[in-house]
């Protein structure tokens, strides 16, 4: 190693240890307050959501604003892609003017559409996202994600093929949300910390439904008696797809190049005393940090901007996933990619199986809706593979195009195809044994 010690004093370690111990506090410990258990931000998004008029004011500025700007700043063509996806967008501000006023026609007015999208999604990440990046200040700016990645190189880059630093990516997921895990991915990718390769791997293969949704799929599927056998089942079948399409196309061709060409600041590989390395690597990166203020402020003006950039999409490809979902057989036909895979390993009612995980695509929950007088093994595979899937267009999708990682449209269908497929081959001969 050629870097030169880092001189540190008691002072430094105290504070270092006190933000760090703040941000694992805010994003991954809950806390039960008014007979609800969740982590403290999204206790303080619940109260923020409480104010007289907030999502009609709030959210609807959001998405209206965030719809126009790219019109604005004259970003609406600068590809073909930003061109459609700008134009789409545009609909968010019929849907959400719909969902503000309880107005519209019957079929987009109907619970599971535009209210859920608007009352279950928009308002929720919209206020997640600049709240979350407040707090995300002490987990990626002073130190602490140098300290953890040292110490979990051995585990994150032999098996994921990302820095040891992504294993706080992976947690914020399970125990916060994909909004908040997508955060700190464009943040640490943006700071030249991740390469493009590493931040699309985490962004799909980490970036997935908290527990406390998990908990609704369970409810839904009455299976909330085996929660912890499906807890587990779920994250560890989640972490070996990621580390199988971490190694197939599109994801294996990604370049490993930095953010805006820049030349990049990856983890120290540690060859010696691995947590010597560690401190040395958090007090580095705890010394060069900016004030709390100007993180926090920063943080918070990016925070901002990805909500206004997610917001219209969350509102306008939510809703047309879903109507197509509900009106067209455009699913029921994607559903075919899946039934051989559901016939060859044998899972009950197979033809229903493949369809309800077609439907993942639109929004991870619709498919537990299809299948919630299955047989328990149907309905196990449905419960996994709508978390382990990762990728869906009312909100996840929309989300990490909202951020400066490097993936196409193609990449998420592929992406998605491939995570169902495997999430069948490998979940349904457990199944079997289990059940």
């Amino acid at each position: 190693m050629n870097k030169e010690r880092v001189n540190y004093t008691s002072s430094d370690v105290t504070k270092f240890i006190l933000f760090a111990a703040f941000g694992i506090f805010m994003f991954f410990v809950p806390i039960s307050i008014g007979g609800k258990s969740s982590i403290p931000i999204d206790h303080i998004v619940t109260l923020v959501k409480k104010i007289p008029n907030y999502g009609p004011i709030y959210a609807g500025t959001i998405v209206i604003v965030g719809a126009v700007l790219p019109f604005i700043r004259k970003t609406w063509n600068k590809t073909t892609t930003d061109t459609i996806f700008a134009l789409i967008n545009l609909l968010g501000i019929p849907f959400v003017i719909m969902a503000i006023l309880n107005k519209g026609p019957e079929f987009l007015m109907a619970k599971d559409v535009i209210p859920f999208i608007y009352n279950s999604i928009v308002i929720t990440v919209t206020t997640v996202v600049p709240i979350g990046s407040v707090f995300l200040a002490f987990l990626v700016n002073f130190g602490l994600m140098e300290f953890v990645g040292i110490l979990m190189q051995p585990v994150m880059k032999p098996i994921w093929k990302t820095p040891g630093r992504s294993a706080i990516d992976a947690v914020a997921s399970f125990v916060g949300s994909y909004s908040l895990a997508l955060l700190i991915t464009d943040k640490v990718y943006q700071d030249g910390k991740y390469t493009g390769k590493e931040a699309a791997i985490i962004a799909t293969g980490f970036s997935t439904v908290s527990a406390t949704f998990m908990i609704v799929v369970a409810r839904t599927l009455d299976i909330m008696d085996k929660w912890l056998l499906y807890f587990w089942l779920t994250l560890i079948i989640t972490f070996i797809v990621t580390a199988i399409t971490a190694r197939i196309y599109p994801l294996s061709k990604k370049p490993d190049t930095y953010y805006g060409g820049q030349e990049g600041n990856p983890e120290e590989v540690s060859t010696g005393n691995r947590l010597d390395t560690a401190v040395q690597e958090g007090m580095r990166a705890f010394k060069s940090a900016p004030t709390v203020a100007q993180s926090i402020k920063g943080n918070f003006i990016n925070g901002i901007n990805l909500a206004l950039t997610i917001g219209p999409s969350l509102m306008a490809i939510g809703t047309l996933g879903i109507v197509i979902a509900n009106h067209t057989p455009v699913f029921d036909i994607i559903g075919y990619v899946f039934y051989p895979f559901t016939m060859l390993t044998r899972v009950p009612e197979p033809l229903l199986a493949a369809k309800a995980m077609a439907l993942s695509i639109a929004e991870m929950f619709l498919p537990a809706l299809l299948v919630p007088d299955a047989d328990i093994i149907t309905k196990f595979l449905i419960a996994v593979a709508s978390v382990s899937e990762i990728l869906f267009f009312s909100a996840s999708i929309p989300c990490i195009m909202g951020t400066k990682i490097p993936l196409k449209m193609s990449d998420y269908i592929i992406i998605w195809i491939e995570r169902v497929i495997l999430t069948i081959v490998i979940t349904v001969p457990i199944l079997h044994f289990i059940f």
